[in-house]
C-alpha cells in the first residue's frame, strides 16, 4: 500500500541492479527532481523513490502540515520494510545492493531507520538534521514533549547506528533546517566510526535557493553529481 516510482537502468536484459530508496522533503511528491534519478540511471544504479504518507499517491493535506511531521515520520518508518519486501522479489533488484535516502523530512525518516538494524549499503540524506534539539523552537516539534522527540531522535539512538558509508549536504544558510543540528549529529557519528571517510560532509555557504533549503539552487547540478558518485562508489565500484 505503499506508492512508489521504481525505475532500473536496464530491467529488459534481467541484470540484477543496486537501487536507491528515496524520500522526498514535505510537501511535494516521488516525481519530483527527475534530474536526480537521470543521473543515478545513467549510472547504473536503480531509483525506488517513495510518496511520504499524506503525499502523491495518498494525498492528506493535513498530514503535509508541519506540526504533523513527527507522525510522517513515524509512519514512513515503519513502512520501509515492506518497500524492501518487494523489492526482493523483483529480478531487476540487486538486493544485496540496497541504499536509503532523502531530503528535509524525507532524511529524517531516513536517519531514523538507520538507528535501527537494516540492510542498507550507504545512506546520503540532504537538507536535514539527526539532532532535533536544534529544531525543537520549528513547528514539527514545538508542540511535542521531549518524549515524543526523544523516541525517535537519531542522536539519542545511535547505539543502533551500523558504520556504513554516509553522505551528508546541507546549505549553511538553511532557513528552514538549521545546519548546526547536523554538524551534532554528524559530529557524534564520527566518534563512532573506525574509518572517518567512510563519512562525507558537503556543505554549501549560499545557493539562491527558496530559503537556502529546497534544491541547493545554483549548487544544484553539483550536489547531484556529488551523491551520483557516492552512491556509485559504495553500490559498484567498492562491491565489483
Amino acid at each position: 500500500g505503499v506508492p512508489v516510482m521504481l525505475a532500473c537502468p536496464d530491467a529488459e536484459s534481467g541484470e540484477p541492479a543496486p537501487v536507491v530508496i528515496w524520500m522526498h522533503g514535505r510537501t511535494v511528491q516521488k516525481e519530483t527532481d527527475p534530474g536526480r534519478y537521470l543521473r543515478w540511471l545513467r549510472a547504473g544504479i536503480g531509483a525506488c523513490s517513495v510518496d511520504l504518507p499524506g503525499h502523491g499517491e495518498r494525498y492528506d493535506a493535513q498530514l503535509q502540515a508541519p506540526a504533523r511531521g513527527l507522525e510522517v515520520i513515524r509512519q514512513m518508518v515503519a513502512e520501509i520494510d515492506q518497500i524492501v519486501t518487494v523489492l526482493r522479489q523483483i529480478p531487476a533488484v540487486d538486493a544485496d545492493r540496497l541504499a536509503l535516502g532523502g531530503m528535509s523530512l524525507g532524511g529524517m525518516v531516513a536517519l531514523v531507520r538507520l538507528c535501527r538494524p537494516h540492510p542498507f549499503r550507504c545512506a546520503s540524506v540532504e537538507a536535514t538534521t539527526g539532532s532535533w534539539e536544534h529544531q525543537r523552537h520549528g513547528p514539527g516539534f514545538r508542540d511535542r514533549t521531549r518524549q515524543e522527540i526523544d523516541e525517535l531522535n537519531p542522536i539519542r539512538h545511535l547505539d543502533g547506528w551500523r558504520e556504513i558509508p554516509f553522505q551528508a549536504i546541507h546549505t549553511r544558510s538553511d532557513e528552514w533546517v538549521a545546519v548546526d543540528g547536523q554538524v551534532a549529529f554528524i559530529g557524534a557519528l564520527g566518534q563512532r566510526y573506525r574509518d572517518g571517510n567512510s563519512i562525507e560532509f558537503v556543505q554549501y555557504d549560499q545557493t539562491g535557493a527558496l530559503y537556502e533549503h529546497a534544491g541547493f539552487g545554483r549548487m544544484a547540478s553539483d550536489a547531484k553529481d556529488r551523491q551520483r558518485d557516492f552512491f556509485r562508489r559504495w553500490l559498484i565500484d567498492e562491491v565489483t
